[in-house]
């Protein structure tokens, strides 16, 4: 019998062992793993932290990659899982035993790859965005809605302890910021060249093409690439756009985009700003949301959102030293029945009102600096873990996912608007229809 791995006690279980004690209620979960990028390395070291995962295959069609997520599996875990280039044979040999499978390839792989898996029988834990296409993005929630099988989506942010504590914690339960009337957000990143690679280590262009690659510089580079991945806006404001609407709890009306090619002169803007217009949100009020990505600069503070109400704002990022609230010094009705004491000597926040002089009301008055409470269960764990944790613990069926393809796809269809919208010029408008897959 094909050894699977090695498990508690260092008794070393067969493949058979363990899909034997999976259908007896066992808690061990057969896993492949498929593209480690720079993704899949993230998720990989999320991966190795959760306990009670049996590695069967590892997929990657750049060999040294796929070597990589071997060699660390087996120094980290003593498993040997199997490597492939072709995901197809992934499923050919191993979907009768594999509970679920990890999905961290470039955006065209996503949805070809996830409906696949499905037909197949298998779990599905898929980055984000879906699709590079709309249309693709569509075919995943079909899929499945006909196998049956749990397909999440990887914005982690719905799993992140700090965000599920702002937004039922201190937006919903408290409101901490009153009214919210406007948000804004921004990921700004430096200027980064093209990613190289080794000389001796490029793909053979058979290996290349066979996937879908002209060559090494558009498979490093696949994100700029049109019918590849969807530009900034879509691998980075994708996970920030989603949490507004997550947060607001509504859809918005409409967008306005701009976006620039002139530094880069790739096929996708390399800066976007956008508004999207909510006509409601949880509170019954319109906002206005004012997002930006950019790949030009750094400056201002790095990726965050803020949810601005007339009693306060909340900054949160995945980042916990971006993470703050603001007391507004004439909050309302009045500073003293929005007093944000009792907050803090009850453990909803941390800081120091005291220090805060109700009489400085000038024009720019410098606010308060409040923050969470330390010790938010979970919040120490990387970024992904507890997406993922989320997700094995649906797959035993201990709950249900943060991010299924249902509402992935409705976050994502902002995505594609404000891009649409970027490239157009055009003020565009969403209909009901625009968020759901109907079929």
């Amino acid at each position: 019998m094909k050894t699977a791995g090695i498990a508690g006690g260092g008794l070393i279980l067969s493949s058979g062992l363990l899909r034997a004690q999976k259908n007896t209620g066992g808690k061990t979960i057969n896993l492949a793993l498929v593209g480690i990028g720079a993704q899949g390395e993230r998720l990989l070291d999320s991966l190795l932290k959760i306990p009670n995962l049996n590695f069967v295959a590892v997929c990657d069609i750049w060999k040294p990659r796929c070597t990589y997520g071997f060699r660390r599996v087996f120094r980290e875990m003593k498993q040997k899982p199997e490597q492939y280039e072709d995901y197809k044979d992934v499923i050919k040999n191993h979907a009768k035993e594999l509970d679920a499978v990890i999905i961290a390839t470039p955006d065209l792989w996503h949805s070809p790859m996830t409906c696949d898996f499905l037909e197949a029988g298998v779990n599905v834990y898929c980055e984000k965005m879906m699709s590079d296409t709309i249309e693709g993005a569509k075919k995943m929630v079909l899929a499945a809605r006909k196998s049956g099988k749990l397909l999440q989506i990887g914005h982690q942010r719905n799993s992140n302890p700090r965000y599920l504590y702002a937004r039922n914690r201190l937006l919903r339960d408290v409101q901490i910021c009153g009214k919210i009337t406007a948000c804004n957000g921004q990921w700004n990143r430096a200027v980064a060249k093209d990613l190289t690679w080794p000389k001796n280590q490029e793909i053979p262009s058979e290996t290349l093409q066979k996937y879908g690659y002209k060559d090494m510089t558009q498979f490093r580079n696949w994100r700029w690439f049109k019918g590849f991945g969807g530009g900034a806006i879509s691998d980075l404001g994708a996970h920030q756009i989603d949490i507004f609407a997550w947060f607001l709890g509504a859809r918005p009306k409409s967008v306005m985009a701009s976006g620039s090619r002139a530094y880069f002169k790739k096929d996708w803007a390399e800066n976007v700003m956008c508004i999207f217009d909510y006509e409601n949100s949880f509170q019954d009020m319109p906002v206005q949301v004012f997002y930006q990505v950019l790949t030009t600069t750094s400056g201002t503070g790095g990726y965050w959102e803020t949810f601005m109400g007339d009693n306060g704002t909340l900054q949160i990022s995945e980042s916990p030293k971006l993470t703050k609230l603001y007391k507004e010094h004439n909050a309302v009705p009045s500073f003293e029945e929005s007093d944000w004491t009792p907050l803090v000597e009850s453990g909803v926040l941390s800081g120091n009102p005291e220090n805060q002089d109700p009489k400085n009301t000038g024009p720019s008055p410098d606010l308060k600096q409040f923050y969470f409470p330390s010790g938010i269960p979970g919040s120490d764990k990387p970024i992904h873990m507890p997406h993922l944790e989320n997700f094995f613990g649906a797959v035993r069926g201990e709950n249900g996912l943060n991010c299924d393809a249902e509402h992935a796809f409705e976050a994502e269809a902002m995505v594609f608007k404000a891009r649409e919208s970027a490239e157009t010029g055009q003020k565009l408008f969403f209909e009901p229809s625009d968020f759901v897959v109907e079929g």
